[in-house]
């Protein structure tokens, strides 16, 4: 594997612009530093670079930005213009790729759902012109269409890498049963069965809260784990003979002493019987678990992990990067992990963005930004090609490194983090620098 060569910086006054260069000791992809960000070009024959995003409509706030992030990416002097085309428009994805690609666009970049890509892709391959995809649907993956979404099994394998590394060996999985759920799943499957490991335990549950507790409660075996409840001390000792009143005839008086006068053998410093020391439960038959609820299922699902004593302690639990979004409310799941990019990666694309339009990118602009870089340095280092797009060393971009694979996946460099007790992740495993040639 060929030496990381670190990207290509412009200091700026709003801060550093991150480039997109590529990882090899060669020549450099890199994108020049930014100057006024032009408007799209409309005139025929101007265009090499078609981009196809929802621009009106419900998923509107999502294209708008990602074109933003696209036309940063192309705004220096010499990139090649942008073709920017509405995938709400009539006639929808279809259409709209029709349009770019009958004004000659050396390659589309996207639509951004699965739906909107199964129109569009046959185009592309039909007329021989490459397809950097948003979606995060790997089954929309192939060759000459590549899913630059960051897809669950991409999340699954990093973690799966990371947890056989601390000599964790039999996976489970408990998910929603739903199509997000059923992707990690897949993932899972594949991973372990890739690292010849064992086929992992999957269970799906539904949302309804009896159907999460008896599934896991499956899953878990906890039933069998359970130790037998102790035998309860008994709470009547009977009268007899003491040191007190050798003959077991006295009796207590309403006072609370015996006739004697003696004080109830009770008060006189006796040791109490000890409290009967709590059995702790065996492990399950699992040592790494995946989930992957959000919200409100994710409670539910808490409630039944603990209930069924399935903790870090014994177990690496997981989950997906959408954990993110919200990994401060996390605490209960101390010692989990998640896959996503490292923060640190995009910190300059992200003061860039947020200097040129006085916002910050969210994190689906940051796959049209690398999209549009790479397809811009490609043009002008002498066009859009299978092998150039595809270089065994991949890209360096606004989130890591990324290598697009012949076959249309797309393999990412990933941190580890690891939610803390009281809320929120750090990285415990870093992102690698190196992009291995390997099935994602």
């Amino acid at each position: 594997m060929s030496r990381l060569r670190k990207g290509v910086s412009t200091g700026l006054a709003a801060g550093t612009f991150l480039t997109l260069a590529a990882c090899s000791g060669g020549g450099s992809s890199s994108v020049p530093g930014v100057g006024g960000v032009p408007g799209v070009s409309e005139g025929p024959g101007a265009h090499d670079v078609g981009l196809i995003l929802p621009l009106t409509g419900r998923n509107a706030a999502y294209g708008l930005r990602m074109r933003d992030a696209a036309k940063l990416a192309l705004s220096a002097k010499g990139s090649p213009a942008l073709d920017v085309h509405d995938t709400n428009a009539p006639g929808g994805a279809e259409q709209a790729a029709r349009d770019a690609l009958s004004r000659g666009d050396a390659i589309l970049l996207g639509p951004l759902t699965a739906t909107e890509t199964s129109a569009a892709a046959p185009l592309a391959v039909n007329a021989g012109k490459a397809e950097l995809a948003f979606t995060s649907d790997s089954t929309q993956a192939r060759p000459g269409v590549w899913v630059m979404g960051l897809t669950p099994e991409q999340q699954v394998r990093r973690m799966v890498d990371a947890a056989r590394a601390t000599g964790r060996r039999t996976f489970a999985a408990f998910l929603p049963d739903n199509a997000f759920g059923h992707a990690m799943g897949d993932g899972l499957a594949r991973a372990c069965r890739d690292a010849g490991l064992k086929e992992p335990q999957i269970v799906f549950h539904t949302m309804d809260t009896q159907n999460i507790d008896d599934g896991l409660k499956t899953l878990s075996a906890i039933e069998t784990r359970q130790p037998a409840a102790p035998e309860p001390a008994p709470t009547d000792v009977p009268a007899g003979p003491s040191a007190i009143d050798p003959t077991g005839e006295t009796a207590p008086n309403p006072a609370g002493t015996a006739e004697t006068g003696a004080t109830p053998p009770a008060t006189l410093g006796a040791t109490p019987a000890p409290a009967p020391q709590a059995v702790p439960v065996p492990p399950p038959p699992f040592d790494a678990l995946v989930l992957a609820d959000t919200g409100l299922e994710l409670g539910r699902v808490i409630t039944a992990l603990q209930a069924d004593h399935i903790d870090s302690s014994q177990v690496q639990i997981m989950g997906p990067a959408l954990w993110k979004a919200f990994d401060g409310k996390l605490g209960a799941l101390h010692g989990a992990w998640y896959a996503a990019p490292d923060a640190h990666d995009r910190m300059g694309y992200v003061a860039q963005y947020r200097a040129l339009y006085r916002q910050a990118p969210s994190p689906v602009t940051d796959f049209a930004y690398d999209a549009a870089a790479l397809a811009g340095s490609l043009i002008r280092q002498g066009g859009v090609t299978t092998q150039a797009l595809t270089r065994a060393d991949g890209y360096m971009g606004v989130d890591g490194l990324f290598r697009l694979r012949p076959d249309g996946h797309v393999t990412r460099a990933l941190a580890i983090y690891q939610i803390q007790r009281g809320g929120g992740a750090r990285i415990v495993v870093p992102a690698s620098r190196d992009v291995a040639i390997r099935p994602s």
